[in-house]
């Protein structure tokens, strides 16, 4: 006889649910987090050609030190932060696991971390699974600003982490300076860690300067700061990623590295770290998905759905109040299955979803011929649900 499951409240994940429905309709997939564009051909090139020139086995548990390096100098080039890549930059099999692993290493039974939700699905049943537990502070529409004395009345003597993500998903919103002050200062005063999902640190918009963990020394001194390489070069498949973190927490985050995944991906690391030695390959990351961002909002416009505001990553949430009055996943399932378009309900993204939400999320890391198709199927819609 098994004995119960660790998570009781997880099932299959939004996102797969939503994609195999698309897959399953014909539907245009705007549901799950991935662009339907290549990767840049240099870089597959380089892959290529590290796998011609031997690098085939295993990669140091920590990473490539070639990689380390870039990376190293990528982070003091932006945001003023001199590190010791071998001990505080490690190479990861993608974001998630990141985050996994961090949670993992740092949250122990009976400890609480505090959630902004809506949250990126992981969060919560990486705390839970380590017998800690969520304390969630609900972001409100439509612009989901923070409160930080609020955020203030949720920690306690067990509080001992918070997940904060920047440019947010799925919420599109950046963190002002301000914020990040903030919360500097409650991590400071009440002694807690800080988990900065910064995956989507360059597309965001509008001149908006993205604020890491790395660019506040009290903060960093107390953070695991988190990163995407399939975010950066839309390359979401090779599950590529990294962590940075001062030595005594990157200490804490290998010991459950080594045994979560070893070590990542040895020929992606040798053509990562040739094809980032220019800074230009992610400078001109951001005007590529402002323009995406723009199109969708133009598709939009002769439509029922009200965009909110979208300041980052490749996400808009779309209010569809004016079209029906159905809960976000019957609204998301019937208008991939009678219309032929898959978007993410935001209800999964929280512990406790407010009732009376109508927002979905869209995805417009797409082809604009691919936007202008989903707009003329959202203008369809006024009136048939």
């Amino acid at each position: 006889m098994l004995p119960s499951p660790k998570l009781t409240k997880t099932g299959t994940t939004i996102f797969a649910v939503m994609t195999a429905l698309a897959q399953e309709h014909g539907a245009i997939n705007l549901s799950q987090g991935f662009p339907n564009f290549d990767c840049p051909k240099p870089l597959k090139d380089l892959v290529s050609k590290h796998m011609a020139l031997g690098h085939n086995q295993y990669a140091p548990t920590p990473g490539l030190p070639e990689l380390q390096d870039v990376l190293a100098a990528k982070i003091e080039r932006l945001y003023g932060l001199q590190l010791d890549a071998r001990r505080e930059i490690t190479i990861t099999a993608g974001g998630t696991q990141a985050l996994f692993t961090a949670i993992a290493a740092l949250v122990y039974p009976g400890d609480e971390v505090i959630l902004f939700e809506p949250a990126y699905d992981s969060y919560a049943p990486a705390v839970e699974i380590q017998g800690g537990r969520v304390l969630p502070y609900a972001l409100q529409a439509p612009d989901y600003q923070i409160d930080w004395q609020e955020v203030e009345q949720l920690i306690g003597p067990r509080t001992r982490m918070l997940v904060v993500n920047t440019p947010h998903n799925p919420c599109a919103r950046v963190f002002r300076r301000e914020d990040m002050l903030a919360l500097q200062r409650l991590a400071e005063e009440h002694d807690l860690l800080v988990l900065s999902d910064e995956v989507y640190e360059h597309i965001l918009f509008d001149d908006l300067e993205h604020h890491s963990a790395m660019s506040f020394p009290q903060l960093y001194a107390r953070s695991l700061v988190v990163f995407s390489f399939g975010k950066l070069f839309n390359n979401t498949g090779w599950k590529m990623g990294y962590c940075v973190a001062p030595p005594y927490l990157t200490e804490r985050f290998r010991q459950v590295h080594q045994f979560n995944v070893f070590s990542v991906n040895r020929p992606i690391q040798h053509a990562l770290a040739e094809y980032m030695q220019n800074p230009a390959v992610y400078e001109g990351i951001r005007p590529l998905f402002e323009d995406l961002r723009n199109s969708m909002y133009k598709a939009l416009e002769a439509t029922p759905f009200k965009a909110l505001p979208c300041e980052g990553t490749y996400f808009m949430l779309c209010d569809y109040s004016a079209v029906s009055d159905m809960d976000d996943l019957a609204f998301a399932k019937w208008l991939t299955i009678e219309h032929g378009l898959a978007s993410i309900p935001l209800s999964p993204f929280y512990t406790q979803p407010p009732k009376d939400s109508r927002i979905i999320r869209l995805c417009f890391a797409k082809t604009k011929d691919v936007l202008q198709q989903a707009g003329e199927v959202l203008q369809g819609v006024l009136g048939s649900a």
